[in-house]
């Protein structure tokens, strides 16, 4: 009698336990690293919803340890350094310059990422067939930042003079297609390069100096995390900004257009998933987004003093009144 009701409190505790879909490693908790170039509460939050909802619990069968570049002197690449040493089980990654360093210092840790174009980097050899240690989401960023060009062209064609924002790091890949898509559009470009968020300040003085009507920043993670720096300054100088993501539009930036960027992290956590269980990265395929959306701030075209055409006002997926 005694190992009967022992039994069957041990099956009533199996009931009244939690499930949890991710398991628990028998060391304890999952170590997911992030690297990112500075903070970014939205995309961090997107990941750790996306955990959420596939069982992970943080302080239960879950820690995730975020490293930055913001405030050291080695950036990124002594933030990847410092985040290989303590061997997590997987790291995830905010935008193409955290993935690029880890391309050198992750070692066999597998790499989750959000990225540019993940090819043209080197990241991977191609979408399908990622191979090695990385896979993730690919943000057709090239394409898409010259399409932000032709949003120029149409909502204000009495521009002639724009300035593009962007990281040094871009200067061979992502700023020569935005200044051969601005020449067919017969707009001139001031370029505009900010390494560190500081620089943005600057940048943005640079373009008033420089009369830039508009400004168009490159898709950059950098940017992303420093979009309240951006808007408050496309504000303060009175300069209509078109931007990579709703994120900016919601935080009062003129326009975006892009990729759903909560949805990719969300979806990021999927591959987290899958590789903490034993699928190895070289087989998953990386994913690129399926669907983008036109955001227009009417609020803010209304206090830059702007009308904005009906026929891209009637394209807007949404429209902030």
């Amino acid at each position: 009698m005694a190992r009967a009701a022992l039994i069957g409190a041990v099956v009533l505790g199996l009931l009244a336990a939690p499930l949890v879909v991710g398991g628990q490693p028998a060391g304890g908790a999952y170590r997911v690293a992030w690297l990112a170039p500075a903070p970014n509460a939205d995309n961090l939050g997107a990941l750790r919803d996306g955990l959420r909802a596939l069982g992970y619990v943080e302080s239960g069968n879950l820690v995730i340890e975020p490293r930055y570049a913001e405030g050291r002197g080695d950036g990124l690449v002594g933030a990847a350094a410092e985040l290989a040493q303590t061997r997590p089980d997987i790291i995830v990654t905010d935008g193409s310059a955290a993935a690029s360093v880890l391309k050198r210092a992750a070692g066999s840790i597998p790499v989750v990422f959000v990225s540019g174009d993940p090819v043209g980097m080197g990241l991977v050899p191609s979408l399908s067939r990622p191979g090695g240690t990385m896979t993730g989401l690919a943000i057709v960023s090239t394409e898409l930042n010259v399409k932000r060009l032709e949003l120029v062209r149409e909502g204000l064609p009495q521009v002639s003079r724009i300035g593009v924002l962007y990281e040094p790091r871009q200067l061979t890949t992502i700023v020569p297609p935005i200044e051969a898509g601005a020449r067919a559009l017969a707009l001139h470009v001031t370029r505009l390069p900010a390494r560190v968020a500081g620089d943005i300040d600057t940048a943005f003085a640079t373009a008033v100096r420089e009369r830039v009507a508009v400004i168009v920043p490159a898709a950059s993670a950098l940017f992303h995390a420093e979009k309240r720096r951006l808007v408050t300054l496309a504000a303060k100088h009175r300069l209509p900004t078109v931007y990579e993501n709703r994120a900016f539009a919601e935080a009062g930036g003129l326009m975006s257009y892009g990729p759903d960027l909560s949805d990719a992290f969300r979806r990021a956590a999927t591959y987290v998933d899958r590789i903490l269980k034993g699928t190895r990265p070289a087989e998953l395929p990386v994913e690129q987004p399926t669907t983008f959306e036109l955001v227009i701030n009417a609020r803010t075209a209304k206090a830059l003093g702007l009308t904005l055409p009906p026929s891209l006002l009637l394209r807007a997926d949404r429209i902030i009144d």
